[in-house]
């Protein structure tokens, strides 16, 4: 019985997603053209030209590159996401983030910085040599004061 079936077609196929399931370990860069789900180990870095999601058994010591991501399990390396990065509550990242829209859900752990831009400055030709271009830093609204106290004014 062959374990191989030679009659199945090797062309592209953007429907079919890939899949690294659980107890699966590899060592070296991935690429895919494709979806790409990883519920294993891996050491290196992944390009995936499509959406990548991380399950929450998946572990990643290396850095991301994806136009979409799903976190949910822990990731040691950069990330940079063209468009938008979810980071589940079960993820733990260690490393730097840069995407153009972001999600974190509460109980998740993530320490490094984060930057998001938009536009040219957030395609994916700003990610060369393993390093980020310049993208926009953005920082968040500081307001001082209660509810309360504003409405009391």
């Amino acid at each position: 019985m062959a374990i191989f079936n030679q009659s199945k077609s090797t062309s592209f196929n953007p429907q079919e997603i890939n899949i690294l399931n659980a107890g699966t370990r590899i060592t070296g860069d991935l690429v895919s053209e494709g979806d790409l789900r990883v519920d294993g180990s891996l050491t290196g870095n992944i390009e995936v030209k499509a959406k990548l999601v991380l399950g929450t058994s998946a572990n990643v010591e290396g850095n991301i590159k994806a136009v979409n991501c799903d976190v949910s399990g822990n990731v040691s390396g950069n990330i940079h996401v063209n468009d938008l990065l979810t980071i589940k509550a079960s993820a733990k990242i260690k490393g730097d983030i840069s995407c153009s829209k972001l999600v974190i859900e509460a109980g998740a752990e993530f320490n490094g910085k984060s930057t998001m831009s938009t536009g040219i400055a957030g395609s994916m030709g700003d990610y060369k040599n393993g390093k980020f271009g310049k993208p926009i830093e953005t920082k968040a609204p500081v307001t001082v004061g209660t509810i309360a106290e504003k409405a009391a004014v």
